[in-house]
């Protein structure tokens, strides 16, 4: 395939020169040129010269050769017949040309570039089929897509492991989105089940952490269904350790579709987040309730507001626990031995929390 762009790209530039010139591959084969006899035949000589040379611009069997793309012996060598400044000159001209060229193509043709190019919203939603075929990918394949985020500093080998753990090239995908940060997309079986996202997610924080001793927190999108999904689900994994962060923050793996009500809480403008609490606490502040009445609080919920049960786990008696629940009515107006008055302090505590959260981030 290359060679159909390397011809393609000399002959454009073939008025702008008399001299021959042309590409030879790993072979020394010529597979494009400006001179149409040439091809096919072979220049073995160049590639003989080019690692003798130790530069990718050199001359070879009467020509002034350079290695197309950067470093090292490149797969492809540009030719132009002459050992004078002038074919010099023509010579990098058509060598940056054709390397512009397959750069291009190659990008255009991966498969890892076009995934990037999906979550990072570089592509628009209408040529994703249409380039998708182009590549054989099957576009509605049922996927999986995880970002890992490395809690302290970034490790670059993290990245490597990942590829490792992940070897299908062509059914997984492993990208690097920024420092702290990798995204995982791993192709499912029809038929899957939210436990196996679970179960993957659970294994990249496990592995990390026991092999490599990196300590990350793994956001697990909702299902792709098709690759036009899949930079809403890369959110909502990115939105999945955001929320976590806040509202679970004991939690190694954490899924968007299990988020609940922090999820719509993190959505809320600030302000009318204040507003709520301040109709919630008419009488006095959140802030008035000290850090014992607020551990009771949780320690009731957890406990389903069951008096019993969370007493008995408090290790104080029925009656003291009756009293500091009347306490916290006085105070607040909501008694949380009602189901209804429960859910509105439920909600303001969450509230509060994502408050203090964006308080401390600013």
């Amino acid at each position: 395939m290359s060679s159909r762009i390397f011809q393609s790209v000399i002959l454009q530039m073939k008025d702008a020169s008399k001299r021959c010139f042309g590409v030879v591959d790993e072979q020394g084969n010529v597979i494009a040129s400006s001179d149409l006899s040439l091809m096919g035949f072979s220049i073995g000589e160049i590639h003989l010269a080019a690692q003798e040379a130790g530069t990718d611009l050199f001359v070879a069997a009467g020509r002034t050769c350079r290695v197309i793309g950067a470093g090292g012996r490149g797969t492809y060598i540009a030719f132009v017949d002459g050992q004078d400044e002038t074919a010099r000159s023509i010579c990098i001209l058509v060598s940056v040309a054709l390397a512009e060229a397959k750069s291009s193509y190659d990008d255009k043709h991966d498969t890892t570039t076009f995934v990037k190019n999906i979550i990072s919203d570089n592509i628009l939603p209408g040529d994703v089929y249409v380039r998708a075929k182009e590549l054989g990918f099957n576009a509605e394949m049922p996927r999986g897509v995880f970002v890992v985020r490395q809690n302290a500093g970034a490790e670059m080998a993290v990245l490597e492991y990942l590829q490792n753990l992940f070897p299908s090239r062509d059914k997984d995908f492993v990208l690097s989105m920024s420092e702290t940060d990798v995204v995982v997309i791993r192709e499912l079986q029809p038929g899957f089940d939210a436990a196996e996202l679970e179960r993957t997610a659970q294994q990249i924080q496990h592995s990390l952490e026991q092999d490599m001793g990196i300590h990350s927190v793994v956001g697990i999108g909702s299902p792709v269904l098709h690759l036009r999904e899949l930079a809403d689900r890369y959110k909502e994994a990115q939105t999945a350790i955001e929320v976590g962060k806040v509202f679970e923050n004991d939690q190694t793996v954490i899924s968007y579709e299990s988020l609940g009500i922090g999820r719509i809480i993190y959505q809320l403008p600030t302000t009318l987040c204040e507003m709520f609490l301040a109709e919630v606490f008419k009488k006095s502040p959140i802030e008035s309730l000290d850090q014992e009445t607020l551990y009771t609080i949780n320690k009731f919920f957890e406990n389903n507001l069951n008096v019993s049960e969370t007493s008995r786990k408090l290790f104080v008696h029925r009656n003291t626990l009756v009293y500091r629940l009347e306490k916290i009515k006085k105070l607040t107006g909501l008694d949380l031995r009602e189901f209804d008055h429960a859910i509105v302090f439920k909600v303001a505590l969450m509230v509060k929390q994502y408050l203090d959260s964006q308080n401390t981030r600013y």
